[in-house]
């Protein structure tokens, strides 16, 4: 399996600058701007209505700003038609934060719907379909249907999903909300597979900080086919240096830090050591 994120070269991925987006209520986002580069993990965090899922539906193309700009992939979403975007969306893998998996489709077939829409033969798409699957670790399941699953094997579903159709950049958005400790490491291990096997870029909103510090801390050796701290193992760089996790904190609809795990961590700034204590 080779995504097309190994393809890519070493220019922005995406690019915000001086967002901004409203409704009735208000203003929701007021100025952001930030940059991805490729195969970094971009960590969003911030209290509830501060802005970290519109920016995952403002990078895919499904919400348009009011003012500013967004590239992603080298092309600038914000200015681009409704018939411009659907190809565009096709490049992209989105993990929603419940699966969004169709409950009258089978596991496989869930699976296959996007490469059934972009006409793929169908010996492509079973051999996809049983990679993706097998990645994690749920071939046995493709007869299945949604209902039948446990809400953190619908995730996991819905990531093999995003792998089947081999994006350059995946948006996750909460994809361990409401799971148990156990299976939201589960989760996590595959972010850092499908990030450390494919160098696939990634935005992930998230509450969870300890979800963060996990993708900054550690990443997946396909040598010995497990998750290790980043100076376990000797060697264990990627061929084009270690990828780089960069937490941006959203407050009243600006990104209030940016920064490195560990910087914010050792923060002594008011706000962020109770925010850091809220979550």
């Amino acid at each position: 399996m080779t995504p097309s994120a190994q393809e890519h070269d070493t220019s922005t991925v995406v690019a915000f600058t001086n967002v901004k987006i409203g409704f009735d209520e208000g203003d929701v986002l007021r100025g952001v701007s930030f940059e991805v580069m490729p195969r970094e993990t971009v960590v969003l965090l911030g209290e509830t209505g501060t802005g970290k899922t519109l920016t995952l539906k403002l990078a895919a193309g499904l919400l348009r700003p009011t003012e500013g700009k967004i590239q992603v992939l080298g092309e600038e979403v914000s200015s681009m038609s409704e018939r411009e975007l659907l190809p565009f969306r096709r490049k992209l893998g989105f993990v929603f934060q419940e699966g969004a998996l169709f409950d009258s489709l089978t596991v496989a077939e869930n699976v296959a719907y996007r490469l059934r829409e972009d006409r793929l033969s169908e010996d492509e798409i079973e051999t996809r379909v049983q990679e993706a699957l097998r990645f994690v670790e749920l071939e046995h399941t493709g007869d299945m249907l949604p209902s039948e699953l446990s809400g953190g094997m619908r995730r996991r579903v819905s990531i093999a999903r995003t792998l089947a159709t081999r994006p350059p950049i995946v948006l996750y958005d909460s994809p361990t909300a409401g799971l148990d400790p156990v299976t939201a490491q589960t989760i996590i291990t595959l972010i850092l597979r499908l990030r450390d096997v494919f160098g696939v870029t990634a935005i992930m909103a998230t509450h969870r900080l300890q979800d963060g510090f996990g993708l900054a801390n550690f990443r997946f050796d396909p040598e010995s086919k497990r998750v290790v701290r980043l100076d376990e193992k000797e060697g264990a760089a990627a061929p084009n240096g270690e990828p780089a996790t960069r937490f941006l904190v959203y407050r009243e609809g600006r990104i209030y830090f940016e920064g490195k795990p560990e910087e914010l961590a050792e923060s002594k700034d008011a706000y962020l050591q109770r925010f850091l204590a809220s979550i």
